[in-house]
């Protein structure tokens, strides 16, 4: 299935890529160009005010009346393949594509009014205080406690995986508010200010050296409870949908063909057998796999997206698309170690920092080659990982 582009959406599609070529600030299409290598929330959010000042275009999704563009599906589709094939940022997804969304339709008055035009803005950026210790993929289990005292709750406990949690000024995050009944019962959603008192971040180096990972701890962090969203103990249902807007932004189909171009530039100017790697038999095949894997996942993802009912008709099938588009986006990453030779897995401390005036070695994908490439091997562990999905898919789609 391929949607087709009409008059109307042909012309959109120029539009967009029009403004992205215009209006995108050039270190952030350049990192990118280096596989998001350097690329932080705040670079991302001075993209959004820009697309934010641009009619809404910050949340795609959104209604107008929230301060988004109000587009069809078929917009939003073709919006996000024209930024990434045209170098720009993926947009944050907790704010406008989980949290935005969640508290459009399940938030107060109050909630709408506080946090939406943050959320669409860029002012406000977000992680997510889901996984505990011991409370990760049996995500249910968690046990950080926000204690009623009046009018607040009192948090103990500790988080764990938080992302970019040292430069965000708000978390959302489910707590156990009753112990009483089954695990899923007495979870809550409560949005937190990052600056409140108790509140402690220790960053967790990851292997290839980054520092988006953190363990959060809450020492007696007093939160309001105008912050919950929904009823009181009933936070789960609002969590797992949450989850699934991310499962299915997890595919991340776009950046995956936006990487696939820059891996064909890289072979075709790297050396093989007297000739270039891109022509070379055993690469093109691999490559041709890949591409061909690709494939299939964007055409399942517009199976999903334009199929009868369009993606509100989607449940756990976003699962599907989880598991597949990392398993490819981690395909496309090696060939790229792979097509630099040498100097593909160069040791992270070879590697220059940013910043730094030494001649870089090698092509210049080299720079950030072997760092994303590790990186990118927990992609199929966050967000629920592969075999949890895959048990997802063997009970609730395939019925097993």
């Amino acid at each position: 299935m391929n949607i087709d582009l009409d008059d109307d959406l042909e012309a959109f599609r120029v539009d967009v890529r029009a403004f992205v070529r215009a209006n995108l600030p050039d270190d952030i299409r350049r990192k990118v160009r280096r596989e998001h290598a350097g690329l932080t929330p705040t670079d991302v959010s001075r993209w959004m005010r820009i697309l934010y000042d641009h009619g809404g275009w910050s949340v795609p999704s959104w209604p107008v009346e929230h301060g988004g563009p109000g587009w069809s599906y078929e917009q939003q589709y073709t919006f996000e393949r024209e930024c990434a094939l045209n170098d720009a940022p993926p947009l944050n997804v907790f704010s406008s594509g989980m949290v935005g969304p969640a508290l459009i339709e399940f938030g107060n008055d109050d909630h709408k009014q506080r946090f939406l035009p943050g959320l669409a803005n860029g002012d406000i950026i977000l992680c997510q205080g889901y996984s505990e210790p011991n409370a990760g993929s049996d995500l249910a289990s968690l046990q950080c406690k926000a204690e009623r005292d009046g009018d607040e709750y009192v948090i103990n406990g500790t988080k764990i995986w938080t992302s970019d949690a040292t430069h965000a000024n708000w978390m959302f995050g489910l707590f156990r508010t009753d112990s009483s009944g089954k695990k899923q019962h007495g979870i809550s959603l409560l949005l937190i200010d990052m600056a409140s008192p108790g509140l402690t971040i220790s960053p967790i180096e990851s292997f290839e050296g980054g520092d988006e990972l953190n363990q959060t701890y809450f020492d007696n962090v007093h939160v309001p409870v105008g912050n919950r969203v929904g009823e009181e103990n009933k936070g789960w249902g609002i969590g797992k949908y949450i989850l699934g807007m991310e499962r299915f932004g997890s595919a991340e189909v776009s950046r995956t063909m936006a990487m696939m171009a820059r891996l064909k530039d890289v072979a075709s100017r790297e050396p093989a057998h007297g000739g270039r790697l891109i022509d070379d038999p055993h690469f093109a095949a691999a490559l041709a796999r890949a591409e061909i894997s690709l494939r299939q996942v964007e055409l399942t993802e517009q199976r999903m997206l334009f199929g009868p009912g369009g993606p509100d008709a989607m449940g756990f099938e976003a699962s599907l698309l989880k598991v597949r588009g990392t398993e490819v986006q981690q395909q496309v990453m090696g060939l790229m170690v792979e097509a630099l030779g040498a100097y593909g897995p160069m040791a992270i401390e070879d590697v220059a920092a940013d910043g730094d005036n030494t001649e870089p070695l090698g092509p210049d994908a080299a720079v950030h080659a072997s760092r994303i490439f590790y990186n990118l091997r927990k992609s199929t562990i966050w967000g629920g990982s592969t075999e949890v999905q895959k048990n997802i898919i063997a009970k609730a789609v395939l019925g097993l």
